[in-house]
């Protein structure tokens, strides 16, 4: 049986994090990969942490075990010797038939405190994308520069194939407009209003043409996290307990609160809860799991979880997803809800795409007829 205009649609622009935020089972993202598929997705993402979810090993295992999804690896580029990324994206790209995604993050500077690894400045972020492309394009390179000195580097096999596309993962303007002069496209951070979407988008495109480039060339990835048809202690700790994450973060929760237009002072509010407060500014996302921040949640208004997540019924969570769309996104990304737990959310986005697709004037490729 023929897919529906729907069902097209929906695989093009939905996608899904396996293995959300911290986990101890990174053997479920077999799993969770095989029902994304089933759901109708149509690609994975996999973000670094480091342990226990190595994105490098884990897209191999997709890869192998479910094969046709997009994959989206995200890696701190600092971290890793431009040949090393190169041969990694290399490999799955031959791995998946050409459907891998190279994410590249920065993080908070903080996050890498004792790492002895210099910062990730925007002009040594620059020199290892051209770096990463000239490999993977098969060229030899010589350099010195601010990533250091490097010389004859060159892959010795070369994946005969399109190169894998570049994401940056962005927040503040800095960061868009680079995505927008520098990569095939942008992941924004989960928690953003629809409105911050809206002008996240218009910094990448501008960005884009000013330099030239194509704006419509540069994917902009909206990350939503979800929480349809979930009991309520179960959507507590999905939406709550990751938001509480994202802007108890000394650096991430003022940005955030500024992007989005937030009160500062209930950022403050929240990292005062004792069960913050505890913790001396650490990243409680390497301390707890999500479940026990649903009583921090508490503090954040209530109004900003309904504005920056989609929550409810399978139908609302899919009009919300339209409406993030319709604000400039060309893909959403799932986050917090895994694939195997999205209940009638694809069916219904299904139902609507078509519809919302032709009122925002995109074919069924997602780009603007």
């Amino acid at each position: 049986m023929a897919e529906s205009e729907g069902s097209v649609l929906s695989s093009q622009v939905l996608s899904a994090y396996v293995l959300p935020g911290r986990t101890l089972d990174p053997g479920r993202i077999i799993l969770e990969a095989q029902a994304a598929r089933a759901a109708g997705l149509g690609g994975v993402w996999i973000s670094e942490r480091f342990a226990l979810k190595e994105p490098a090993v884990l897209s191999g295992m997709v890869a192998a075990s479910v094969p046709g999804l997009r994959i989206g690896g995200t890696m701190y580029a600092h971290m890793r010797h431009p040949v090393v990324t190169a041969s990694v994206a290399n490999l799955m790209q031959a791995l998946t038939g050409d459907k891998f995604i190279l994410v590249l993050a920065r993080a908070v500077p903080a996050y890498f405190t004792g790492y002895d690894v210099p910062a990730l400045t925007f002009e040594r972020l620059r020199d290892y994308v051209a770096l990463f492309r000239s490999l993977i394009a098969g060229e030899r390179i010589d350099y010195e520069g601010p990533l250091g000195t490097f010389a004859n580097l060159k892959l010795t096999d070369r994946h005969e194939g399109p190169p894998p596309p570049i994401m940056f993962t962005a927040v503040g303007p800095k960061a868009l407009a680079f995505a927008g002069r520098h990569c095939d496209g942008v992941l924004l951070h989960p928690l953003l209003t629809t409105q911050a979407v809206a002008r996240s988008a218009a910094i990448v495109r501008d960005a884009a043409r000013e330099a030239g480039r194509d704006p419509a060339a540069v994917r902009v990835v909206a990350n939503v996290v979800v929480a349809p048809d979930l009991p309520k202690d179960e959507e507590a700790a999905v939406i709550g307990g990751r938001a509480v994450t994202y802007l108890q973060s000394k650096a991430m929760g003022p940005l955030l609160a500024g992007v989005n237009g937030w009160d500062i002072g209930a950022v403050e509010n929240l990292r005062s809860h004792p069960s913050i407060a505890r913790f001396a500014g650490r990243s409680i996302s390497e301390e707890l799991m999500r479940n026990e921040l649903v009583e921090a949640s508490q503090a954040i208004p209530a109004e900003w979880l309904d504005q920056g997540t989609a929550a409810g019924t399978a139908v609302h969570v899919a009009g919300r997803l339209c409406e993030y769309l319709a604000a400039g996104a060309d893909e959403i990304l799932l986050h917090g809800s895994t694939p195997d737990r999205l209940g009638g959310l694809v069916p219904a986005l299904s139902e609507m795409l078509p519809a919302c697709m032709a009122q925002m004037g995109r074919g069924i490729s997602g780009e603007v007829s």
